[in-house]
């Protein structure tokens, strides 16, 4: 029976690539120079720490813009609140989004149910698992998912027949 799963999976080494580019960058720039701006990754977990909030909003669209050039989908950028930090510095987290939350799965198995596609789509973990008996019925189920309005980038991997 053929089947593929869908997941939300963001490659951390392209994160990182783009992360020495915004460094680099910073590192250069005529409005950085002389700046206590910085940029790190731990886990998951982007920290955007700089001076004031212009400079925190020049990161973040420098951070956009490299993430964009590694082809990383930056829906899967959650910025946090932003709060002080010590030395008269701000500090932003953002989360690096991984796997399909719950809520957003059991939308997108309830709109494959909803649309009389002949397929089945269970939740496995963070990613869901959708079969069918012809792969006809799998396309027309990708689709319908590209259709939905989720705000993760999802791919479409382990396509068995």
């Amino acid at each position: 029976m053929p089947s593929f799963d869908v997941v939300s999976k963001t490659e951390m080494t392209d994160v990182d690539n783009a992360l020495q580019g915004v460094t680099k960058e910073m590192q250069v720039r005529y409005d950085f120079k002389g700046s206590m701006s910085e940029v790190s990754r731990t886990e998951d977990i982007i920290t955007i720490k700089t001076e004031d909030e212009l400079k925190r909003r020049q990161v973040e669209e420098l951070l956009i813009t490299h993430l964009t050039r590694k082809n990383v989908d930056t829906k899967c950028l959650d910025f946090q609140k932003i709060e002080q930090a010590s030395g008269n510095t701000i500090r932003q987290n953002v989360l690096v989004q991984q796997g399909i939350q719950r809520e957003a799965a059991q939308k997108i198995v309830k709109a494959i149910k909803g649309a009389k596609v002949k397929t089945q789509a269970s939740i496995q973990g963070d990613e869901v698992r959708i079969s069918g008996k012809k792969r006809d019925d799998l396309q027309a189920a990708i689709a319908l998912i590209k259709e939905l309005d989720i705000d993760l980038p999802l791919q479409f991997i382990n396509f068995r027949d």
